[in-house]
């Protein structure tokens, strides 16, 4: 039987940390995870998925991310009940988180937080495109920040020409 998840999405909330009487860290989120399609208002919408982290991992995920934070989650679907202060039978259906994964750097993190959350660029309140496309399947402007580091060329400088030939292309 195969029974594994894997998520990427935005949490909803800061993290809970819990101990268990045993002492036991577990901490739970609900992430929001992207729907790949709009609604006929174009809009798009997301599902809001529960999910719970044990251990060292709890204390980790909940040092490293906030209210926002772009996380990828790996883990397993899980169905448990229990019953409510009225006696009540309640069935709960999560994530058990195995490992994640943040997804932005600290410093897009604490920019985030400084303008109040996430703000979209587009004009689309609340939704968010994480690939280089647009709904339109049109390549998005580059950044021109002019602030951002340029990525490097790790061979210029050496001296040494690269000589490649057709030999060893894979294709």
């Amino acid at each position: 039987m195969i029974n594994r998840v894997v998520l990427t999405g935005r949490l909803t909330r800061d993290p809970e940390l819990r101990t268990t009487g045993s002492g036991i860290s577990v901490a739970t989120f609900t992430l929001a995870v992207d729907r790949q399609y709009t609604n006929a208002r174009g809009e798009r919408e997301a599902d809001f998925i529960s999910c719970v982290i044990w251990r060292k991992s709890a204390e980790n995920f909940v040092n490293f991310t906030s209210k926002g934070s772009l996380v990828g989650i790996d883990g397993r679907l899980q169905s448990r009940s229990y019953d409510d202060k009225d006696g009540k039978r309640v069935y709960v259906t999560e994530v058990v988180v195995d490992s994640f994964a943040l997804l932005e750097s600290r410093r897009d993190r604490e920019n985030r937080g400084q303008n109040g959350g996430y703000t979209p660029t587009s004009g689309n309140a609340g939704t968010q495109n994480t690939n280089n496309f647009q709904n339109n399947d049109r390549p998005s402007q580059p950044n021109t920040n002019s602030s951002a580091p340029k990525p490097q060329d790790p061979f210029s400088g050496s001296g040494d020409a690269i000589d490649i030939s057709d030999d060893d292309l894979p294709f």
